[in-house]
């Protein structure tokens, strides 16, 4: 292409050269009695033909019913810049115009502007995509057709509304197409987030070319082709295309003015290879006036009177500018500010000088047939209003109308309108399709999809790949891979595929996509800020976050001996056993005036008033043992305090037991950073950027993991103090490590997700498709599946919780000292038998109770009898009976 503009460009030099140096140009007479215009246009096209008639048109209506005074000379351009180049040196050499109208186009135009520029001959081209820049290069070069750059806001609109991504822009490869339109294209397609996939330039006159360049587009996934060429090349690829079978269903073709305008020129195999594009095309707002209605009619019956084997066309845009160029010029000429004021010419008119016509046209200031003329920077106003065209039948079908500024509409004077084309009605697609075409193509046999997925990754539980030998083919497996077939499964279409192994980090992975070495990624790949600048995601397919691991080590030393203490305080235990023996001694202070079991020593009381307050706690007292209801009454009250106070004994004590077992050494991440501590996360991924600028841990504590069995290694060594990992890794760690391990906060990042390049066109069906498994089950399904593989005993748990002897041997040690220093008193005496006095006291007291019931029925029967020497008698022969044993 660039070829081409540099020779366009030397070849204008070179003929601007011949004919701005050749001496037999001249200046326009200035007193000739009639003056001439010239015209250029193509003979051969329908649009030239067009154009042709109006102008003559435009003569008969400016003098009508007067003689003209200004004649008009058409010649052809022969679609040739060099040959319209010609033409216009000769009208202005031998016919001496006073200025020239036509040069449809921009490459014709800019080979005649310098000559009109030397021989100050006003050149108004129809050109509708003349630069800007153009009119201060070349000064008597005006632009008398429309700018229809804001119609390629009208394709991206049509785009927009059926959410195609990805298009495909057809366009003839001239210096026009590219410099003037594919900008305002680039930038509207950019306004709605759509992608352009490829750039297919076509040269005109080169069948076997376009086929082959048809072939190409057959072979990429995009469906959507925005077609802009003039109308001759239009019909070559049209044609190609229904012969490539590129006119079916799921194919889309879009047609800009420069093709729209001339569908009632072309032929019926031309019309029958279009069945179903879609068409941008230009329209004047006063066609619906008498005055338009007048000219269509008349313009009809000359049009065919002049080519009576031409298919008759309705009167486009070019002819209506090319009418309106006509009558611009005649009214400057005439020094008429308006057409009524050419009923009173003069009877004699005077020639004008280049400069004073160019500067009389740039004043005009009427309503034409294509709309007010009132030049504003050496331009018309722009077009803002196109007609939405659906080919279909011999012809086309009117859908509606798109306004820049307002959208669609069903009618021009409507006041409903709407961003979406869906208003305009039922669309005839190609091959006869009433549903809307995905605008891409499904992977074929021959254009499979490359799907890159992590060689080498941390858990292999998620993706793992393995060789049967070196050098052979991979197996790919994991969660993943599971979920990604899943997908594609619930895709309402058949999708193939490969995947790749790619052994960089997952970062660069993911720009391989941008750099097209993958049409997509599969693997762990998180949905993370930097990664969307290369590629777009899908809908995450695993729970998003980041979360701390701990390990919680076990409280196996001594002090653990003496947990039972800790539920109440020091001064707590000392107030019980002081209240304890305070209201003991209150009811045995009643009780032992009227209760015999509150009888005897000094040192037998003591002991039952100790006995009474412990076991008050443990047991309840039996009101049939209590005589007074005072004493009742206190030892009431004495034991709802008892009830108070073990369970809430009881209650503490499960606590700390609960406490102990679950409180982690480190527990928020402020300690982990106050205290330098180590901590590890994945090196491969995200995590360690995450941890330096968002978490402000410093880089020398960041310990990288590349395997994942280093982390629960590192945690129980203490070489981390904590481990980072997202949510689905930690579902497999504590799946595969379910004792000793801690999970803390949690922050908030992205999940997994499929990785596309921007705009695919694949994705949303994907992430349609992840929604779908994930609402049916199917998702939970598979993750359940890979979690359900480990047996992570939990039997180390069960000791860690479970209270051993260890949790009560200091319990254990008191009330066994307690029992052995009471067995060994009583063995005492048999061991020193001389001190029967310390005997008699001690021993008396811990008489069974059996015996005691009986010596108090025995007393109750003997009123004379005395207790006391029944006591001593009862002992004296038990310590005779030991003796003789």
């Amino acid at each position: 292409m660039l070829g081409v503009v540099v020779h366009d460009h030397v070849l204008r030099c070179i003929i601007i050269y011949l004919l701005v140096s050749s001496p037999s140009i001249a200046s326009n007479s200035n007193h000739a009695k009639l003056q001439r215009i010239g015209g250029i246009t193509d003979y051969s096209s329908g649009y030239g033909k067009q154009q042709r008639v109006a102008m003559e048109m435009a003569i008969v209506d400016c003098y009508a019913p007067l003689h003209p005074r200004v004649t008009l000379h058409v010649m052809d351009s022969g679609k040739d810049p060099l040959k319209a180049a010609s033409s216009a040196k000769k009208l202005i050499k031998t016919e001496n115009v006073s200025a020239i109208i036509g040069l449809d186009k921009w490459e014709d135009a800019s080979f005649v502007a310098q000559l009109g520029n030397t021989s100050e001959v006003p050149i108004l081209s129809l050109a509708s995509n003349i630069p800007l820049s153009a009119s201060s290069q070349w000064s008597f070069l005006i632009n008398m057709a429309r700018s229809q750059h804001a119609q390629m806001k009208a394709v991206a609109a049509i785009v927009q509304t059926w959410q195609w991504r990805k298009v495909t822009i057809i366009y003839e490869d001239t210096v026009t197409s590219v410099n003037e339109i594919f900008p305002y294209l680039i930038e509207a397609l950019s306004e709605v987030d759509t992608g352009i996939d490829y750039y297919l330039p076509l040269q005109a006159f080169a069948p076997y070319s376009v086929r082959d360049k048809l072939k190409d587009l057959l072979r990429r996934q995009s469906r959507v082709f925005i077609v802009h060429t003039s109308s001759d090349l239009a019909s070559t690829i049209f044609l190609e295309a229904k012969r490539m079978k590129m006119m079916r269903k799921e194919f889309v073709w879009i047609t800009t003015d420069c093709i729209t305008n001339f569908v009632d020129s072309f032929n019926a195999s031309t019309i029958s290879a279009m069945q179903g594009v879609l068409g941008v095309k230009a329209f004047s707002p006063f066609r619906s006036q008498k005055h338009y209605k007048d000219f269509s009619k008349r313009f009809k019956t000359k049009f065919r009177s002049k080519y009576p084997n031409t298919k008759y066309m309705e009167p486009g845009n070019h002819a209506l500018n090319a009418y309106d160029a006509v009558y611009t010029t005649v009214l400057a000429i005439e020094g008429k500010p308006n057409p009524k004021s050419l009923t009173h010419m003069l009877n004699n008119s005077t020639a004008v000088s280049g400069q004073n016509l160019l500067t009389r046209i740039l004043r005009s200031k009427f309503m034409g047939l294509s709309g007010e003329v009132n030049f504003k920077g050496g331009t018309l106003a722009p077009s803002s209003i196109f007609q939405i065209v659906n080919v279909i039948g011999k012809s086309y079908l009117q859908l509606g109308y798109w306004s820049d500024g307002l959208g669609f509409s069903m009618k021009i004077d409507n006041a409903t309108h709407s961003k979406s084309m869906k208003i305009l009605g039922q669309v005839n697609w190609p091959g006869r399709a009433s549903t809307v075409p995905r605008g891409w193509a499904v992977a074929t046999s021959a254009n499979r999809l490359r799907i890159g997925v992590p060689g080498h990754n941390t858990f292999k539980e998620f993706v793992n790949v393995t060789y049967e030998h070196p050098g052979g083919q991979p197996t790919f497996e994991g969660l993943s891979i599971d979920v990604f077939k899943a997908v594609v499964q619930n895709l309402p279409y058949g999708l193939l595929y490969d995947f790749i192994p790619y052994n960089g980090t997952y970062d660069s992975l993911v720009q391989e996509i941008h750099l097209t070495t993958f049409d997509a990624v599969v693997g762990d790949t998180n949905i993370v800020a930097n990664r969307c600048e290369y590629a777009e995601f899908s809908q995450p397919y695993s729970d998003s976050g980041l979360q701390v691991l701990v390990y919680t080590k076990s409280k196996k030393s001594a002090a653990r001996a003496w947990l039972f203490k800790k539920p109440f305080t020091t001064s707590t235990w000392i107030s019980t056993a002081l209240i304890n023996l305070y209201s003991g001694f209150v009811v045995w202070f009643i009780e032992r005036q009227t209760n015999r079991d509150f009888e005897g020593s000094w040192f037998k009381q003591c002991g039952t008033i100790i006995w009474l307050a412990f076991t008050t706690l443990f047991t309840s007292l039996q009101g049939d043992k209590l005589h007074s209801n005072l004493s009742r009454m206190a030892a009431v009250i004495w034991l709802f305090v008892a009830l108070a106070i073990t369970s809430s004994y009881t209650a503490s004590l499960t606590s700390l037991l609960t406490v102990q077992n679950l409180n982690p050494s480190v527990t928020n991440i402020e300690t982990l950073r106050r205290t330098g501590a180590k901590v590890g996360c994945n090196g491969n991924s995200f995590v360690v950027k995450y941890l330096e600028t968002v978490l402000k841990f410093e880089p020398q504590n960041i310990e990288k993991m590349f395997l994942e069995d280093d982390y629960p290694r590192a945690l129980k060594s203490g070489k981390i103090a904590a481990a980072f990992l997202e949510v689905p890794y930690m579902k497999v760690l504590l799946a595969k490590n379910c004792h000793g391990f801690m999970t803390g906060e949690t922050f908030k990042v992205g999940g997994f997700g499929f990785v596309f390049p921007k705009g695919a066109p694949l994705l949303s069906d994907i992430s349609q498709a992840v929604l779908n498994i994930s609402e049916s089950g199917t998702l939970r399904k598979i993750e359940t599946s890979m979690l359900s593989s480990y047996k992570c005993s939990n039997s180390d748990d069960e000791a860690e919780y479970s209270l051993g002897f260890d949790s009560f041997w200091g319990l254990f040690a008191i009330t066994g000292g307690a029992s052995t220093v009471a067995f060994v008193l009583f063995l005492f005496p048999c061991v020193i038998p001389k001190w029967p006095n310390f005997s008699s006291r001690v021993f008396t007291e811990t008489a069974p109770k059996h015996e005691m019931q009986q010596n108090q029925i025995q007393t109750s029967a003997s009123p004379q009898h005395d207790p006391e020497q029944d006591e001593k008698v009862l002992f004296l022969a038990e310590m005779k009976n030991q003796e003789q044993s």
